[in-house]
């Protein structure tokens, strides 16, 4: 028996509370789409797995790749017509008119992905006529206009962190405009409100536990700020809209 450490137990941890918070719209989003059981699909950012596996199963006579950076999550077993790529979507090569749908979810936020705007344009290659392409990422809203001082002091904590390490927090304001730019059209998207108090306060948890030593290490807060803002996630008085979650998709003419 293949024994799970610590790290990695946190790991799945965060990836089920991900995928339980992020699943319902991507599944409905796509479902709205002309999805033909030949399609063959790119799941960029693959993540755990679970778009790969449910595309896998809408496209029985088709195919999916599961492309990542990080593949430990992933289980190539899954389904006879899924194939797990260890890959940078920022370098990898795929062959132009391969595809007929793309899906990229919190991929182009990653610091890994220098050039937000080249990736897309790229991937709109990869698509055959008539292919889709589907991005969901984030546009993180400013600490000053949360509701509580803790808030505001987290928050910008919080941020601070992502914008270190190199996270692209604004990058979801400009995907609508993004798409058509690489020649996509009937463009069109979703947005929804993210932060303490709109549905997704265990997954805020988790990341908060995941970040505190390295909030903590750089003097950004204090632990009894974080429990105090950890606390207040179920406080009808503290919720908040922190980040905006876009979601837009558009066709290859």
């Amino acid at each position: 028996m293949t024994s799970t450490t610590p790290g990695q137990a946190q790991k799945v941890r965060y990836a089920q509370l991900w995928e339980a918070n992020y699943d319902w719209l991507t599944t409905k989003l796509i479902d709205d789409l002309p999805v033909k059981p030949s399609w063959r699909c790119l799941d960029a950012g693959a993540g755990a797995g679970s778009m790969s596996y449910w595309l896998a199963e809408r496209v029985p006579q088709g195919a999916v790749i599961a492309l990542d950076t990080d593949v430990s999550l992933l289980d190539a077993g899954r389904a006879p017509n899924l194939t797990v790529e260890q890959a940078d979507i920022s370098t990898v090569e795929l062959e132009p008119g391969s595809l007929d749908f793309i899906l990229m979810r919190g991929l182009l936020s990653q610091p890994q992905v220098k050039d937000a705007d080249e990736v897309i344009n790229r991937a709109a290659r990869w698509l055959v006529p008539g292919g889709w392409l589907l991005a969901e990422d984030f546009c993180y809203l400013p600490s000053d206009d949360s509701p509580t001082a803790n808030g505001r002091t987290v928050i910008a904590g919080y941020l601070q962190v992502l914008e270190t390490t190199g996270m692209n927090t604004r990058v979801g304001r400009r995907l609508p405009a993004n798409l058509a730019r690489a020649g996509l059209t009937s463009v069109d998207m979703h947005i929804r409100a993210l932060g303490p108090g709109q549905g997704g306060n265990a997954l805020i948890a988790e990341r908060m536990k995941i970040l505190t030593p390295r909030l903590l290490g750089d003097r950004l807060l204090t632990q009894e700020e974080i429990d105090e803002f950890v606390a207040a996630l179920e406080d009808p008085e503290a919720r908040d809209i922190a980040t905006l979650e876009i979601s837009a998709w558009g066709q290859r003419p």
